[in-house]
């Protein structure tokens, strides 16, 4: 007589359970952004780029990005003998992350590297971080965005050299005594949000400096060496930087009332802060805050489309990962048809994202040598791609889980955190209606960025017909003129049509079609509804990691 024995436990835990996805290199095994790397002129630059992502995508860098935002910073307000000191407290995960992203020049050390390809190849670092621990890209990205802002005041200059150095120095010291700094932010008040012209906190002038006192009520990466400040000063909303520790050592009258509870991006430590009679240098002219601190939201937008465009990658290679290693009703799931439609629909999202958010890395990079229709196309890519890639994320997030099933809903699977994340890019640096409403703007004051823009799409005329209708409709609107109620309606044809336009003109044929035949006519709806005569499996198998 034959016995069957019953499976062992161990057995029973991974029949049909994939493998982790673990041991690969986030950057160089991303087929679209090695593409896309040389064909911005950042080819030559993928060798400093693998040692990077190699290092995040190893199980050793995976499970930092576990841990840190499993055990988040802790604020701690007094030390041991009751003085207030105001210090942040993170898990050795995260400095291990911020060490590799800082040494390998995702913060401010770009800006001293003018060869070919930096931005660029500094754009695809930072996707490749954000997809293992996103809560860091804050302070990245603050740090990289605050130079063009510290180079308007000379009474700023000593930070530079501190915020490019490559070094990540956790010293809670005055500037002079640092080998390296991080930069923050402080603008949104409680009263205000985005208007910022509603803001309370004032800066009175104190000799060669100000003074400034008042509450901000979303501070991220409080633990930074400086912060920028928008107050009121007798001119108007004005820029300030303050510093955290004084020339003596000690604190510049910052006091954290307590760290927030947010939905996501819990380790990086965002916090209620206070200054009273805070130290302050002006940035800028004095009145004329808001055009300073827009020299360095622009860099941050930009950090917001690639950290969406991390999510995305990071959702399509986990649930292609997931398909190709369980199987459902006697195959596998990557290899039913309603599953490959979907997983074909996540690739192309986080394709056309990874194209178009290069391109804007491209024009970020021959804006700061001076190309005057690189700053006029940027003017309008930069808000139209936020607008667009960030709205996606969250969309792209919630399919990628589904379609790990019940894994997906538990911690241990990388997409609930990468869930959390998707919807505060959007948020972050201007909301949907923010951003929509700076198009308008830029068309109307700006003109020369629409000109840009539009011989941008030109580029691509006569390859796509899909696409050539849905540029001369684009074109037909914008010389009709738009109101704001349809302002997100238009904003999101030209991102379509900018993404189209790059994947005809650059990307594979399989790939720039599916998205023409797929997307221009498309306004949001479910993915996985795509059009007959699209080779889904090749599309997929062009993003499967082979870990």
């Amino acid at each position: 007589m034959t016995t069957i024995s019953a499976p062992h436990a161990s057995n029973r835990a991974t029949a049909n359970t994939p493998p982790r996805l673990q041991d690969f290199d986030v950057i160089a095994d991303d087929t679209a952004l090695v593409e896309a790397m040389a064909a911005f002129g950042a080819g030559d630059r993928l060798a400093e780029c693998k040692e990077l992502g190699s290092a995040l995508g190893s199980a050793e860098g995976l499970e930092a990005g576990f841990a840190a935002n499993e055990n988040p910073p802790v604020h701690v307000p007094y030390d041991r003998s009751g003085a207030r000191v105001d210090e942040i407290r993170f898990d050795p995960a995260w400095h291990h992350i911020m060490r590799l992203a800082v040494e390998h020049g995702v913060s401010g050390a770009v800006w001293r590297d003018a060869g070919p390809g930096a931005q660029v190849a500094r754009a695809a670092k930072f996707i490749g971080v954000a997809q293992v621990e996103a809560g860091s890209t804050c302070p990245l990205a603050m740090t990289y965005a605050c130079v063009p802002a510290l180079r308007l005041s000379e009474t700023v200059a000593e930070w530079e050299p501190l915020v490019t150095s490559g070094v990540y120095d956790t010293r809670s010291l005055p500037a002079g005594q640092k080998q390296g700094a991080l930069i923050g932010m402080a603008l949104t008040e409680k009263q205000g949000g985005s208007d910022v012209r509603a803001n309370t906190a004032l800066a009175v002038p104190d000799g060669s400096h100000y003074r400034v006192t008042g509450e901000k009520w979303f501070v991220s990466a409080v633990q930074s060496d400086a912060l920028f400040v928008l107050a009121q000063t007798a001119q108007g909303v004005s820029c300030l930087l303050v510093p955290r520790r004084l020339e003596d050592g000690s604190g510049n009258g910052w006091t954290i009332d307590r760290l927030k509870d947010k939905l996501g991006n819990r380790s990086n430590p965002t916090a209620e802060v206070r200054f009273e009679n805070s130290l302050a240098h002006l940035v800028g002219e004095p009145g004329r805050g808001v055009r300073a601190i827009m020299a360095m939201i622009g860099g941050t937008r930009q950090d917001c489309v690639l950290g969406s465009t991390a999510v995305l990658r990071t959702g399509t290679i986990e649930a292609i990962h997931w398909a190709s290693h369980r199987s459902a009703f006697g195959r596998r799931l990557a290899d039913q048809p309603a599953m490959t439609a979907v997983l074909a629909d996540l690739a192309l999202e986080t394709e056309a994202a990874t194209w178009s958010a290069l391109r804007l890395a491209r024009a970020t990079q021959d804006a700061a040598d001076g190309d005057a229709t690189a700053i006029a196309f940027r003017r309008l890519a930069g808000p139209v791609l936020k607008f667009w890639i960030c709205k996606r994320a969250p969309l792209h997030a919630g399919e990628a889980l589904e379609c790990q099933g019940g894994y997906g809903y538990i911690e241990e699977s990388r997409l609930p955190r990468s869930y959390r994340e998707a919807p505060l890019m959007s948020i972050w640096e201007g909301s949907g209606n923010v951003q929509a409403l700076d198009v308008l703007r830029a068309m109307q004051r700006e003109p020369a960025s629409v000109t840009a823009f539009l011989d941008e799409l030109d580029l691509a005329a006569g390859a796509n017909r899909r696409l050539d209708t849905a540029v001369a409709q684009l074109r037909d609107m914008v010389a009709a003129g738009v109101d704001e109620a349809r302002a997100r309606e238009l904003t999101g044809r030209m991102a379509r049509a900018l993404q189209a336009s790059l994947l005809v003109r650059l990307a594979p044929a399989l790939v720039a079609d599916a998205y023409c035949a797929s997307k221009l006519e498309d306004t949001g709806g479910v993915l996985g509804c795509l059009p007959a005569g699209i080779d889904a499996g090749a599309i997929v198998a062009r993003h499967r990691v082979m870990a």
